[in-house]
């Protein structure tokens, strides 16, 4: 037998799976030029929490995305299958950054989870998991070192 999955047509979290693909395809295009595009998959009280910060709403997640994103010369994300269960999904993701500022924007490879919460349609929680030593301690020119030598040492 095969089974697929199915979506209740009125039922309250029917648009996950189109959430879900949204969410993808705008963290596949996110730059800072184009941060007008937030509002097509977060809700007006968007909470949202990754290892560098937490900020409430929509025009605060937008300022954060805006600092965030300032010296990224490029960023997109390979995304795994999602686990989704009601209204919660969490999804796996390997992101591509080259940044101004780490290794002199040679490309890092982040590893990491985000948590989501969809309310009719729209992103209205967003945590993300990932090691920011690896995104930028690592990256450092002497801290790095340091940093890299003590994992070695201790794995």
């Amino acid at each position: 037998m095969n089974f697929a999955p199915t979506i209740e047509v009125g039922h309250p979290n029917s648009a996950v799976p189109a959430t879900l693909q949204q969410f993808k395809v705008l963290f596949n295009e996110l730059d800072k030029g184009n941060l007008s595009k937030l509002p097509a998959v977060y809700s007006e009280d968007i909470r949202f929490q990754d290892p560098l910060g937490s900020v409430e709403g929509l025009d605060a997640l937008t300022h954060y995305f805006s600092g965030s994103y300032a010296n990224v010369i490029s960023c997109h994300f390979d995304f795994e299958e999602a686990v989704v269960q009601d209204s919660f999904a969490t999804i796996p993701w390997l992101m591509h950054l080259c940044h101004k500022r780490i290794l002199g924007g040679r490309e890092i490879q982040v590893a990491g989870i985000s948590h989501l919460e969809i309310r009719q349609g729209k992103i209205c929680y967003h945590r993300d998991y990932f090691d920011a030593g690896q995104l930028l301690y690592e990256n450092l020119p002497v801290v790095g070192g340091v940093i890299r030598w003590v994992k070695g040492y201790a794995g």
